[in-house]
């Protein structure tokens, strides 16, 4: 069988559902996985954006650890073809987007309640909700899906927007809480 090759999202180990059959807190889970996938027959990828990302969650030894068996690279953004379908798309989608969020907006300007704190509180979170949720809003994100789409490997992540963005492009992901349980099928065979 030939080697089966994956591309990690820090999401694998940050977020709490993804990490948990690997360890409790980020770091723990980074420890966890290098442990758990030794002798698979498996390629891991990072982008080094990604991986920068990471050593904000997890300690210096966990890091040590994952950079052994993990490859960092970035996708080739020069020779990486992608539909202009897909760019259409995510400009409409960005528009629409927008336009949400300036109906929120205008919803609290218009709101005339003392209490200015909690109505900010709560602009912040629909606003980011309407501008980020299920949509590609970094660039790291974006290395992440190309150097996926470019090893024609397995994204695992759980980030809506590098998933959603995944399908449009044709790559295969698996969501990062059905790692473990794919690990475990390897490790039988």
């Amino acid at each position: 069988m030939a080697t089966r090759k994956f591309v990690i999202d820090t999401s694998l180990f940050v977020n709490p559902y993804a990490r948990e059959k690997f360890g409790k807190d980020p770091s723990s889970a980074v420890l966890g996985f290098v442990k758990y996938i030794e002798g698979l027959d498996i390629e891991l990828y990072i982008p080094p954006s990604i991986f920068s990302e990471l050593k904000n969650f997890a300690d210096a030894k966990a890091i040590e650890e994952l950079e052994l068996v993990v490859k960092k690279r970035a996708p080739n953004t020069y020779g990486i073809y992608l539909p202009a379908a897909v760019l259409y798309d995510f400009i409409e989608d960005v528009r629409l987007r927008i336009n949400k969020g300036l109906r929120l907006s205008e919803e609290f300007a218009k709101d005339n309640h003392p209490d200015n704190d909690e109505k900010l509180r709560k602009l912040r979170d629909k606003y980011r909700e309407a501008m980020r949720t299920g949509i590609i809003d970094s660039k790291e994100d974006f290395e992440l899906v190309l150097l996926a789409k470019e090893l024609e490997a397995t994204l695992i992540s759980s980030d809506e927007g590098a998933i959603k963005f995944s399908n449009q492009i044709g790559c295969e992901h698996l969501q990062a809480d059905k790692f473990y349980p794919l690990l475990k099928k390897l490790k039988s065979q």
